[in-house]
């Protein structure tokens, strides 16, 4: 009797680790072992990460973006002559190729789709430009419809990521050292800000998280090793905040890569590559401005980007040139993360739930 018990119980287990499997998708660059994109299942109960297969044979898909039904997979494909990629997601996780597109600019690194599910943005860092694309209604994407070009004066533009938020579109441009705003007006987006938020000199914009309500905003900066946070006014975004990103006796080179909120919006996290961190800071969130509480060790080199799993109990970070996947326990009342173990993968560069 004992032992049926025993086993009932241990069945019932393995069903629920079962059913606590998500899966993770993963960008790489395809230089060396790597072929593409990768799946993983990722335990949302343990935190292993385990059945690594690729997924999808493509060149250099260093940025990943659902769909908002998570039924497609869009890809930029990170070349000199750059192209973005539709994939449909099949019932075992691997995808099917749909369509392939020109991004008319070289070295696409970012891809953005709308909450609506029907646009696409890719940013061109070489290029220096932005291409806008319809998504039709098979997952697979239109030529671009718009290309919104940067490269408009002798200041080199390095456009390097961008955000839909209703009728608005965000795009970072580090090159340019400005986060600029465009406004939808009959199908086509509109410059109405090329500067919505003040930066201190050359602190070149890489990536930002938007609150949920839009009323706040936290810009990463490659060069300076910062984090602008700005709230919004009529025009467009008062700074309020300047943060370091480093820890203050940290004396080498650095490079920020990648930042995000919790769910809650309590925490914001941020990756260092050189000081080979996450910083952790706590959010007012009435105020907006935030306070550092956690720096790190990524147990790798280069994180280039990393991401909460769907719970947000874990954090997984990529880093590039360990050729790892570290993932973290969170502590979800305090922020605070904790190593756990790591998991080997060639040139890891996005991570996607």
């Amino acid at each position: 009797m004992k032992l049926k018990l025993y086993t009932i119980l241990l069945t019932l287990s393995l069903l629920n680790c079962k059913a606590q499997d998500t899966t993770l998708y993963v960008g790489t660059y395809t230089n060396g072992d790597c072929e593409g994109i990768y799946k993983l299942t990722f335990n949302t109960t343990t935190g292993v990460l385990t059945n690594k297969q690729l997924a999808a044979k493509t060149e250099n898909p260093s940025y990943l973006s659902y769909s908002p039904d998570k039924k497609h997979i869009y890809a930029v494909n990170e070349n000199e002559k750059g192209m973005v990629s539709a994939f449909e997601i099949q019932d075992n996780g691997h995808l099917k190729s749909l369509n392939k597109v020109s991004t008319h600019g070289a070295h696409p690194c970012h891809v953005a789709i709308n909450k609506s599910g029907n646009k696409a943005i890719v940013s061109n860092y070489t290029g220096g430009n932005a291409s806008i694309y319809s998504i039709k209604n098979d997952g697979s994407l239109t030529e671009a419809f718009q290309v919104l070009d940067h490269n408009i004066d002798s200041t080199v533009s390095h456009v390097h990521s961008a955000q839909f938020y209703k009728n608005q579109l965000y795009i970072s441009d580090l090159g340019k050292n400005a986060v600029s705003n465009y406004q939808l007006e009959n199908n086509i987006y509109k410059l109405v800000n090329s500067s919505m938020v003040d930066l201190t000199n050359n602190a070149g914009p890489r990536h930002f998280s938007l609150t949920n309500n839009g009323e706040f905003v936290y810009i990463i900066n490659e060069y300076g090793s910062s984090i602008t946070t700005g709230k919004k006014n009529k025009n467009g975004f008062d700074k309020i905040d300047e943060d370091s990103t480093l820890e203050v006796n940290y004396e080498g080179k650095n490079s920020c890569a990648d930042i995000h909120l919790s769910k809650d919006e309590h925490f914001l996290y941020a990756s260092n590559r050189g000081e080979n961190t996450i910083a952790v800071f706590k959010r007012d969130t009435n105020k907006g401005t935030i306070n550092k509480i956690q720096t790190i060790s990524v147990h790798g080199n280069w994180p280039r980007n990393f991401t909460l799993d769907p719970t947000g109990k874990f954090l997984l970070v990529a880093n590039r040139w360990s050729h790892n996947i570290s993932v973290f326990s969170v502590n979800t009342s305090t922020g605070m993360l904790k190593f756990m173990h790591d998991t080997k993968i060639s040139e890891p560069v996005c991570l996607l739930f």
